[in-house]
């Protein structure tokens, strides 16, 4: 399946910017779920590209110029193979992966709700089953939750977005014992009210990462393209910024996937 994916972020500001920094995670890697066909960066000035701790591409945007607005655009076809995970493992260990953060840090009720689902001797279908039930427990709400809102914050509220579900199913996994990452990407859906923007989960089982996505309560990532991992939303989310001046600010993103070939 090939993906065209437009990804536009813009920030305004309420006074003049005098120097702000961007940390841009928008460009996805080829690995043996996705082919990279094409993929570019539209942004204000020349950026340089490096690779983060956890090996992501990343993009650091610096304007040292007064400015108001800043516009970011990324661009691509990608081409998606059904039912195959990311053979990626990466430079570090899994083990890197059962450390906790602030926003995934696992309360007592979290470590009681996971511990009530997981099976050592079937550790992919206890997670599986876990996802489903979390998704129960906390229904999808936009607008219920923010960025700062931790694992233990959105689970006691029992609502939340897919960072939110990816926060507490990662507290969950960490909590038994089982590394996990936070995923950010896009997601190609049908329902075109769907938001493209997307996070998920991966747990280190069997010796390999596999998928879970507790938003859409599946296993299976076939229409998943991947940006970043870490530990969470910080370490992972395409854009992340500091400035200095401005005032108030004003974000707005818009993101689109389509197909471009209808299988057969």
């Amino acid at each position: 399946m090939k993906l065209n994916v437009s990804h536009q972020t813009h920030y305004t500001y309420a006074q003049q910017v005098k120097h702000s920094t961007q940390y841009l995670r928008l460009t996805p890697q080829d690995s043996s779920h996705q082919k990279i066909l094409s993929w570019d960066l539209t942004l204000p000035e020349y950026a340089t590209r490096t690779l983060d701790a956890y090996g992501n591409v990343l993009h650091v945007l610096t304007l040292d110029q007064p400015h108001q607005a800043i516009t970011i655009e990324a661009n691509g076809v990608v081409e998606i193979e059904d039912n195959t995970e990311d053979d990626n493992c990466g430079h570090l260990s899994p083990l890197v992966f059962l450390r906790t953060s602030p926003l995934t840090q696992a309360d007592g009720a979290i470590r009681d709700f996971a511990s009530r689902y997981y099976r050592p001797q079937d550790q992919h279908e206890s997670l599986c089953n876990l996802m489903g039930e979390l998704l129960l427990k906390m229904p999808y709400s936009p607008g219920s939750t923010t960025v700062k809102d931790s694992a233990s914050q959105a689970f006691s509220a029992q609502t939340g977005v897919c960072q939110d579900h990816t926060h507490v199913f990662l507290a969950c996994c960490r909590s038994l014992g089982i590394p996990a990452r936070y995923v950010s990407g896009y997601l190609y859906s049908e329902d075109s009210t769907h938001v493209a923007m997307h996070a998920w989960a991966e747990a280190w089982l069997d010796d390999r990462w596999q998928s879970f996505d507790v938003t859409n309560n599946t296993c299976k990532p076939n229409q998943h393209l991947k940006l970043a991992i870490g530990i969470d939303y910080l370490d992972a989310c395409p854009v992340r910024g500091i400035r200095l001046g401005g005032g108030s600010e004003d974000m707005r993103t818009v993101a689109a996937v389509a197909m471009l070939d209808v299988p057969q």
